[in-house]
């Protein structure tokens, strides 16, 4: 496999590993890696800042939690910090001097190294092979078994067990984290930058995952992890900073806070206004989920029994903080994940397992998450993705052919009621509209025959204030008119606002629900972190 890979790997010279950044051993408590003012935004893409004046430090000795609700911009300042992204504006400090990072390389030779959320291993190969990968040697003429050795060295000295032989395709997903890890370590790096690194590890591999970190900090690392969930926070860190929506809201000594704090600073002040609208009458159920388990995409648990019922006229709201069992809910609903325990009934009828067309058939729409890998096909034009889910059926065809006219006629409606911005319906392809006309695309054509049952994600993500109203109008029309709506949000305004009962996912359980005309931010957004309802 290693021979394969040759021609590939670029000529280097031979006997030297990568430097890491200074030789004298930092003392405890100064500052290996600094943000002064940083800002980042996509220019094209963006209309606003990512981050936003960021003022960011870590220091020898000690374990650096980074909260914030996803999107708040965490990861970003991690790639900034590691080289993966340059900063629009600002400056970083690597031990007191000014850096230029050009990329994961010049953090690495500067001593500051990421372990990333998704696993990058190549997966035939062993674990020592993956770390030969990123040697300098020409040709990967590195000998593997000082490779082997050393790893087998940092496997001892930090508590990570693995076998340097051993493929990552035979390993669990705890031990691929461990050499994500290792792979980084190998390096010898001052500061460690781990972003989510428990999401996908049983609750006994992240409490040994902590163990590691503290030894790492012990030893005069600098280390800094990425989590939203408190109990990690308290748990392992000596300091904590707060990002809300791009900005700084505040950093903490762990043992002068507390949950209340953290969470006030993650969610703000704002008081949301819970929408006017006449209480739900109907009993009867339209969708219900009954003690449902299933597999996320890595084969961890993420449903461990959930159950909840939505009515006819009524929208349930189900806040939590990605990563907790919301996509692998809305999947099983849907169709597209198989369950491996429980049921799912469908306006009375068990649906569980069915395919997607049957359950579009039944009567669900669905506005997905994943808007350009799900919610269309990029390749083909505007009018064709607005007719997906009806081409079918008259009068969108007639003998198996499309009617034209009539599905011209259909979509110009739609795009006009929608405000779609598309330069011509039958020959722009979808995959060229911006993130939020292809939303309003996807909220045209799975609302426009006002369906019964609907399950929305994120429905309103990169919307501008004008078609969010619009969206949030439609919605409570629609339940007066008796659909039924399960919300799926991160945005507490939006769950708070439109929702009549508010359900709270966690690790793939309901933790709660309540009213959602009584329910406070701070006690949902305490539930989201983990904290047990009262």
């Amino acid at each position: 496999m290693l021979d394969s890979l040759k021609k590939f790997l670029p000529r280097v010279k031979a006997g030297k590993r990568r430097k890491t950044a200074g030789v004298r051993k930092p003392k405890k408590g100064e500052i290996l890696l600094r943000t002064k003012s940083v800002c980042k935004g996509f220019p094209g893409v963006w209309e606003h800042l990512i981050l936003d004046n960021i003022d960011f430090d870590v220091k020898a000795g000690e374990v650096h939690a980074l909260l914030g609700e996803n999107g708040a911009g965490k990861t970003v300042l991690a790639f900034l910090m590691s080289g993966f992204y340059s900063a629009t504006k600002g400056k970083i400090y690597i031990r007191g001097k000014s850096v230029s990072l050009k990329s994961p390389k010049d953090a690495l030779d500067r001593g500051v190294g990421m372990v990333h959320q998704e696993f990058t291993c190549a997966r035939p190969l062993t674990v020592a092979e993956n770390v030969a990968l990123g040697l300098r040697e020409s040709n990967l003429s590195f000998p593997l078994s000082k490779v082997e050795k050393k790893l087998e060295e940092l496997s001892e000295r930090y508590g990570l067990k693995v076998d340097p032989k051993a493929k990552i395709e035979d390993l669990s997903a705890g031990e691929q984290q461990r050499v994500e890890i290792l792979k980084v370590l190998f390096y010898e790096p001052q500061v460690i930058i781990l972003d989510e690194p428990t999401s996908v590890l049983t609750p006994q591999e992240s409490k040994n995952l902590f163990a590691v970190l503290r030894n790492m900090a012990k030893e005069g690392h600098g280390v800094v992890f990425i989590t939203h969930k408190f109990e990690e926070v308290f748990g392992a860190s000596d300091r904590v900073t707060v990002l809300r929506l791009g900005k700084l809201t505040g950093t903490k000594k762990t043992s002068q806070t507390n949950r209340r704090e953290l969470a006030r600073m993650m969610l703000g002040r704002k008081v949301s206004v819970h929408l006017k609208r006449k209480p739900v009458k109907s009993r009867k159920v339209t969708l219900e989920v009954k003690d449902l388990y299933a597999l996320g995409p890595k084969g961890v648990s993420a449903l461990r029994g959930v159950s909840l019922r939505v009515r006819r006229g009524e929208i349930f709201g189900l806040a939590g903080v990605a990563g907790n069992g919301q996509r692998e809910l809305i999947e099983v609903i849907t169709g597209l994940r198989k369950a491996e325990k429980g049921k799912v009934h469908i306006f009375g009828k068990d649906m569980t397992n069915h395919s997607p067309r049957d359950i579009l058939e039944a009567g669900l729409a669905h506005i997905p998450e994943e808007r350009r890998r799900v919610g269309i096909s990029e390749p083909m034009t505007v009018a064709e993705n607005f007719i997906l889910k009806d081409y079918r059926t008259s009068p969108f065809s007639k003998r198996s052919f499309l009617n034209l006219s009539f599905i011209t006629k259909h979509v110009k409606k739609l795009v006009s009621e929608f405000e779609v911005l598309v330069p011509d319906l039958w020959r722009t392809e979808s995959r060229i509209l911006s993130g939020g006309n292809i939303q309003r695309l996807i909220l045209a054509r799975e609302l426009w025959r006002e369906p019964r049952l609907i399950v929305a994600s994120h429905p309103t993500y990169g919307l501008d204030l004008k078609a969010i109203k619009h969206t949030w109008e439609l919605f409570m029309k629609l339940r007066e008119k008796g659909t039924a709506l399960l919300l799926i949000s991160e945005d507490l305004d939006e769950i708070m606002s439109l929702s009549d009962r508010i359900g709270v996912i966690f690790e793939g359980k309901i933790v709660g629900t309540m009213d959602a005309a009584k329910a406070k931010k701070e006690k949902i957004g305490l539930m989201m972190m983990g904290s047990k309802a009262k």
